[in-house]
């Protein structure tokens, strides 16, 4: 089973953001893509300990976007 991460670049506050419907609570930033990664690795295991959900040797599996508005 794989927990969905999404990632997403926010232009105007200049950082990735991480959110996930499958892990309750997930909400981090950061302005490095890896950075970000590294937290979400540590943070995903205890916010679903504290959810009292079952966080076995699973993956996580990250899907990123970035939007970027472009004048020609």
């Amino acid at each position: 089973m794989y927990y969905n991460i999404n990632m997403l670049w926010d232009p105007e506050a200049a950082v990735w953001i991480a959110e996930s419907d499958d892990v309750p609570g997930l909400v981090l930033e950061s302005g490095s893509f890896d950075a970000l990664v590294e937290r979400v690795r540590f943070a995903v295991p205890e916010l679903l300990e504290l959810n009292n959900c079952q966080p076995n040797d699973r993956d996580l599996l990250f899907r990123t976007e970035r939007f970027e508005k472009v004048h020609v």
